[in-house]
């Protein structure tokens, strides 16, 4: 980039990287929100998914101990909190697990994470990796996916509703709750990046994790179309669903 931008052009470009990019457009996903997959199928994709919601706090964690600013810090370690819970049963992270149960999945499977695909598994990690090894403007940055979070959960909590008779409002409550904490979420973070951000290299920077981000959601998904869909061929040990 050859000039700086303001802040508001640079959400419009974070934007316009975010609406090529986004998983929103992935074969699988539309599937999903569709009504074609299999139960085995979505079974599939909820078992694949725990794993990066399982990680997400670990994500935050590493960037909440780079925050300098307390209230920065304050505003950042919410994330953990509606993730993990307050305690057991609580959080994101069980609500996601009332959906695997809801599907039939058996939870202590589930959690020993032994039927994850091992491309969405290198995906995740590898995510983990970026926030901890680039600066913490990077890190904050990749979250900013999440401007497209509360759509894509609208989206799917109608379209999954409407199109699967094996689930129910409450097994996808991890959807109602995304609604509201995705666009708080998203515009914390987009205001921190439009603040630091105050060199054309810093906001190249800022573009190129959004694009990084969207790279590793394509990813797992592309994992699980291969492996599912087309042309159906799993890797060994890994889960299999049985129709």
């Amino acid at each position: 980039m050859a000039r700086l931008l303001s802040p508001d052009d640079l959400e419009a470009e974070l934007r316009q990287v975010a609406a090529r990019r986004y998983y929103s457009s992935h074969p699988f996903h539309r599937l999903l929100n569709t009504g074609k997959l299999t139960r085995g199928q979505v079974q599939a994709w909820a078992l694949n998914r725990y794993y990066y919601q399982a990680m997400l706090p670990v994500k935050d964690a590493a960037v909440l101990a780079r925050l300098a600013d307390p209230a920065d810090r304050r505003a950042w370690r919410q994330r953990i909190l509606d993730q993990d819970g307050d305690k057991e049963g609580d959080g994101g992270l069980a609500r996601w697990l009332k959906l695997t149960d809801g599907l039939g999945l058996d939870r202590d499977y589930v959690v020993s994470l032994e039927g994850v695909l091992p491309a969405v598994r290198f995906a995740v990690d590898a995510y983990v990796h970026f926030v901890k090894e680039r600066t913490v403007l990077e890190a904050v940055a990749s979250s900013l996916t999440e401007l497209f979070s509360p759509t894509i959960a609208s989206e799917r909590l109608s379209g999954m509703l409407a199109n699967y008779s094996f689930v129910s409002r409450e097994t996808l409550d991890y959807f109602d709750k995304r609604l509201s904490v995705g666009r708080r979420d998203a515009a914390f973070a987009l205001k921190y990046v439009q603040r630091h951000a105050t060199e054309p290299s810093g906001q190249d920077a800022v573009i190129a994790a959004v694009k990084y981000k969207c790279a590793v959601l394509w990813s797992q998904l592309d994992a699980l179309y291969y492996a599912y869909v087309n042309p159906c061929m799993p890797p060994p040990g890994v889960f299999e669903p049985k129709e």
